[in-house]
């Protein structure tokens, strides 16, 4: 007996920030692939490219406006203000859970390989829930890239938190993997560790990551060490563990340095001013070290008890079915 797929909806989420540079050549290589997809009946006719602009301050909420307008397959959102690419992406999703069966997130700069997507479609025919695309190699990248890349990972899976190695936001769920997604409540979120407490059934699919088509990258060196700090202090308690193990070391210390203190006195050529300067810096500066880490912790407990929207939704695309304005939206409400 031949088994018959019913192609489902499939909506690409899409997140934008200044991107005016390289989005009409995202939505050429985009509209290919879609109207690719939609003659091999992988995906539905109604499937369309979700572009969710982060607050920039360039010209793209208007280029995604004008896609639009001249293309049905296009849509977006715009966010009343930058708010981060992980809320970024949560908005697109969240908005395109409601008329798509499968969601895609990945890059406007198109260098995670759009090819791929035939094979993350064809996984979660399969039965999975979530399909992971994850780099297939690391060769050409440069060393300075790669080998903090490959020391968050360690350090990731020493402090306990469930990663999948060489994945970004490169991914496909389903709406019963979103829906569980909306039931997470925080505001400080690292969706790379989120989403594998799911718990559903995944796959994964390696693609080759390519060269930025146009423009420059936005993840910074800043950017890149708060994404790292806001992993680990959202996933894990270690830190706060290592603490005690660092008070224990320095009062270790501490009675080290009181012993060699009374031998040397008592042998009558005791001068401990290098010593003692040297306790105090390390007792002190163990101390801010420890502050600092507590006080990580305290803030997001101070952010997470306002229960603070996530995302304001100022303008809509997603239900036009003309090219007519729309009205601001709601918001993604901590608690949703």
């Amino acid at each position: 007996m031949r088994v018959v797929i019913m192609c489902k909806t499939l909506y690409l989420v899409i997140p934008c920030y200044n991107e005016e540079e390289v989005l009409l050549e995202t939505a050429r290589c985009l509209n290919i692939k879609m109207q690719s997809l939609i003659e091999k009946k992988l995906i539905g006719n109604n499937s369309k490219v979700v572009f969710v602009d982060d607050g920039s301050k360039d010209n793209t909420w208007n280029i995604i406006t004008q896609l639009h307008l001249e293309n049905a397959l296009f849509s977006g959102i715009s966010l009343s203000r930058n708010y981060g690419e992980q809320n970024a992406y949560l908005a697109g999703m969240m908005a395109a859970k409601e008329y798509a069966d499968i969601v895609i997130t990945m890059d406007a700069d198109l260098q995670d390989d759009i090819n791929a997507i035939d094979k993350m479609v064809a996984e979660h025919y399969k039965g999975s829930e979530i399909v992971y695309g994850v780099r297939a190699s690391r060769k050409n990248e440069p060393y300075i890239k790669k080998m903090p890349a490959q020391a968050f990972y360690a350090m990731m899976k020493h402090m306990g938190t469930e990663l999948i190695a060489n994945h970004s936001q490169y991914r496909l769920m389903s709406r019963t993997a979103l829906e569980a997604l909306a039931a997470y409540p925080e505001v400080n979120m690292f969706l790379p560790a989120l989403i594998p407490l799911l718990g559903f059934q995944s796959a994964v699919v390696f693609h080759e990551r390519h060269e930025r088509i146009a423009g420059k990258s936005k993840y910074s060196v800043r950017k890149l060490l708060f994404l790292a700090v806001e992993a680990v202090t959202s996933f894990s308690l270690k830190p706060l563990r290592l603490i005690n193990i660092l008070g224990g070391l320095c009062l270790l210390a501490a009675a080290v340095i009181t012993v060699y203190a009374a031998i040397s006195a008592l042998q009558g050529n005791f001068s401990g001013w290098l010593a003692v300067l040297a306790s105090a810096w390390a007792v002190g500066g163990s101390m801010l070290f420890s502050v600092g880490v507590v006080g990580e912790y305290v803030g997001k407990t101070y952010i997470e008890a306002k229960r603070r929207p996530r995302y304001f939704v100022s303008e809509s695309l997603l239900n036009l079915a003309d090219g007519s304005r729309s009205q601001p939206s709601g918001a993604g409400a901590a608690d949703d």
